[in-house]
């Protein structure tokens, strides 16, 4: 093909690029609809928008002051990164629908406000990660702070990998914090930033309103990006987000056995009761080898999937 031939044909593909373009602004506004459900063009990179902030925002009953303009745009951005990130926010939904549960249970057994559980999305997200300073679980707890608190953390059990027993240690911190503090939202905070440096910038600046605290740029952002999560997982669809009940991810099915002796090997005693190796470190990511080494009077607790708990069509669906 000659070089005035290869020009014009990239010349043609140009135009229909464009035109293709000009089509699908045009209709932007219609919805296309998939497997995952309804996508509104609307919503898309295309059209992008801000979101209404309510006129009315609480985190554990406590009302945010959106009088304040500071205030109020640090809850605009937090929304904002929140609904346009898309994959992230579309998996906390989903894996929030598995594990809030456990999470509401025990927070309730403790008496901390039920908005606590949008802390672990800002924290983790819902997955058992470990930050660059160690912190390491859904509530992500630091080493120290977990075995000064009766944690189990070695090389082959960590405690701070079991969500039961990581929500029960947070919720112990919070009520200390909350006697502290005198109220849930620096209690919140202080979890993120630790006491110690609460404390000093309540006394440097002579405030105890976290509202009005120069805070450092994480623990500045904390309450505000759970209450974005709080908003959103509580109304999807108003951010953007419309994903069906059956797309959500099910609380598991399994039973638990009790260990008081040591356990060799993990593959055989999952083939025991007849499931295997990967599905119970999927349940028990606490056991962090293929062994468990006895401790002269501990006993574990161990998860095992219940029959045809890997099976879609025996995973209780949500409708």
């Amino acid at each position: 093909m000659s070089v005035t031939g290869k020009r014009s044909l990239v010349a043609i593909v140009a135009v229909m690029v464009v035109t293709v373009f000009i089509f699908i602004v045009n209709q932007g506004f219609n919805d296309v609809s998939n497997s995952y459900g309804t996508i509104k063009a609307a919503d898309t990179v295309f059209f992008n928008k801000p979101y209404k902030i309510p006129d009315n925002v609480t985190f554990a009953g406590e009302r945010m002051p959106l009088e304040n303009f500071d205030t109020r745009e640090s809850l605009d951005r937090e929304i904002l990164t929140s609904a346009y990130r898309h994959s992230s926010t579309i998996m906390i939904i989903k894996r929030a629908n598995r594990y809030f549960p456990v999470i509401e249970k025990i927070l309730g057994e403790y008496k901390v406000p039920d908005d606590f559980k949008y802390l672990v999305a800002a924290e983790s997200e819902f997955l058992n990660v470990v930050s660059p300073a160690g912190a390491t679980g859904f509530w992500q707890i630091m080493a120290g702070t977990g075995r000064e608190a009766g944690m189990e953390i070695n090389s082959v059990v960590d405690e701070r990998y079991d969500l039961e027993k990581s929500t029960r240690f947070a919720c112990d911190f919070f009520l200390k914090s909350y006697e502290l503090y005198g109220n849930w939202t620096l209690a919140a905070a202080s979890y993120n930033g630790g006491r110690a440096s609460l404390d000093e910038q309540i006394r440097i600046q002579k405030e105890n309103n976290y509202y009005d605290l120069l805070l450092n740029e994480e623990t500045a952002r904390y309450i505000f990006r759970a209450v974005a999560y709080k908003l959103i997982l509580n109304d999807p669809e108003r951010f953007g987000f419309t994903i069906r009940k059956e797309e959500l991810y099910p609380q598991l099915d399994y039973f638990e056995v009790k260990v008081d002796t040591a356990v060799n090997d993990f593959s055989a005693f999952a083939k025991r009761y007849g499931t295997n190796y990967k599905l119970l470190k999927f349940l028990n990511p606490w056991l962090r080898k293929p062994y468990l080494s006895q401790k002269t009077g501990k006993v574990y607790t161990i998860k095992v999937p219940a029959e045809g708990m890997r099976s879609s069509d025996t995973i209780p669906r949500m409708y």
